[in-house]
């Protein structure tokens, strides 16, 4: 099967989502986030950095709840996506 590439917007809003993740991480290690979300540590860092930027709704969904963040509230932020966000 053959994906479709994304689109810059696509993978914008991808390193917008890994940066709230990282910040509502916070001071917790991004070993812990990921053994609680039931993840790998190696496909969270790669979200925090954008590398994955439509994660499966489970996998964001998961994290969501560990992190405490509203999916909606978390749809919002992130669509319309503006990529002047990213430069603060």
């Amino acid at each position: 099967m053959v994906r479709t590439p994304l689109t810059s917007e696509q993978r914008d809003r991808g390193k917008a989502l890994g940066q709230i993740l990282r910040a509502a991480r916070g001071p917790r290690s991004a070993a812990a986030v990921a053994a609680e979300a039931g993840i790998s540590l190696d496909t969270l860092r790669k979200i925090e950095r954008g590398a994955i930027a439509a994660p499966a709704f489970f996998t964001v969904a998961a994290l969501a709840r560990v992190l405490d963040l509203d999916l909606t509230a978390l749809a919002r932020e992130l669509e319309p996506f503006d990529e002047s966000r990213l430069a603060g």
